[in-house]
């Protein structure tokens, strides 16, 4: 649980405090966005949970302890972190950049190296290909996926994500939000993520903090923030499109027709309706098939679309 009461942080010679009397709690084992427009106050809220940043006033807590009265460096080495420039340190090999935190923590040899293994197969690198490579032979991608295997080496309770896939090319950007996401969810990892981009925060949210000037505009579950946004400032940063924005969040499964799908283009595991819609326009076909049994058609898109979406406003 990471928990801020009453948070606020002010610089000397500012007008006006960057966060303002921020009260907000992230649940063990759910990961919360924190998203709005640059210099609102995203990155500062962060980086009080693990003190690189120190609150003029309130308390951040985390696991029920005031990060004041925490070693700022036992807290940091217990708290994973991954950042836009991803950090590694260009002299050391892949191994030894994932194995950073264990290291300093007295982990035994044989151990670390297991733990290397493990999290480099679990980022989906294979460690025989990569656990001697410098960072400078890698991809983005590769680079972040070894950003994250090493903010999760030591098997921190809480995971902190500063604009993280921010350095990726677009093109994997989708595909490495997915594969990450999912392994948060699995490992059950209490998260806290930066972001400015909306469609990051809809794939990875279990709840968004929408902040503006410091302050939180919203809370809520993406589903929800997009069916009623709070204000019209939370209405105009999630898009006129937040209706298409709702159908990534609901799988394709959804709409499965029991057909047979010979000769149809295939969706890939976990595709949701945005993701249907668009096979569908892009390759000009009558359905497209799932990744198990069945198929999509734009009626059946449209009527399970509808159903889901109970209670969802939008401006005519």
């Amino acid at each position: 649980m990471i928990r801020f009461e009453n948070a606020g942080k002010t610089y000397p010679g500012q007008a006006r405090p960057v966060v303002d009397g921020l009260d907000l709690a992230v649940p063990e084992g759910t990961t919360c966005v924190l998203i709005g427009p640059s210099g609102c106050g995203k990155s500062t809220t962060l980086r009080m949970v693990n003190r690189l940043v120190t609150p003029s006033e309130g308390r951040v807590r985390v696991g029920g302890a005031d990060v004041a009265d925490l070693d700022p460096i036992a807290l940091r080495r217990r708290t994973g972190y991954v950042l836009q420039g991803i950090g590694l340190f260009p002299h050391r090999s892949v191994a030894q950049n994932v194995a950073t935190v264990p290291e300093l923590l007295g982990w035994p040899r044989r151990r670390i190296a297991e733990r290397v293994d493990a999290m480099l197969d679990l980022v989906g690198l294979d460690a025989g290909r990569f656990r001697d490579r410098r960072p400078d032979s890698l991809s983005g991608g590769q680079r972040q996926r070894v950003g994250v295997a090493r903010a999760l080496a030591a098997d921190p309770p809480v995971l902190l994500m500063d604009e993280p896939f921010g350095a990726v090319d677009p093109l994997e950007r989708g595909r490495l939000q997915g594969e990450i996401g999912a392994i948060l969810r699995r490992l059950g990892k209490t998260v806290l993520l930066v972001t400015h981009d909306i469609d990051e925060a809809l794939r990875l949210g279990d709840r968004i903090a929408l902040m503006r000037e410091g302050r939180l505009v919203q809370v809520d579950a993406p589903e929800r923030l997009l069916a009623r946004p709070a204000d019209a400032f939370a209405e105009a940063f999630v898009g006129s499109d937040r209706w298409l924005k709702r159908l990534a969040l609901i799988p394709a499964a959804a709409a499965r027709e029991p057909v047979a799908a010979e000769g149809a283009p295939r969706l890939p595991e976990g595709a949701s309706l945005r993701d249907a819609l668009g096979l569908l326009l892009a390759a000009d076909a009558e359905r497209v098939a799932l990744a198990g049994e069945g198929t999509v058609t734009l009626a059946s898109l449209r009527a399970a679309a509808v159903d889901a979406a109970g209670g969802f406003t939008c401006a005519p």
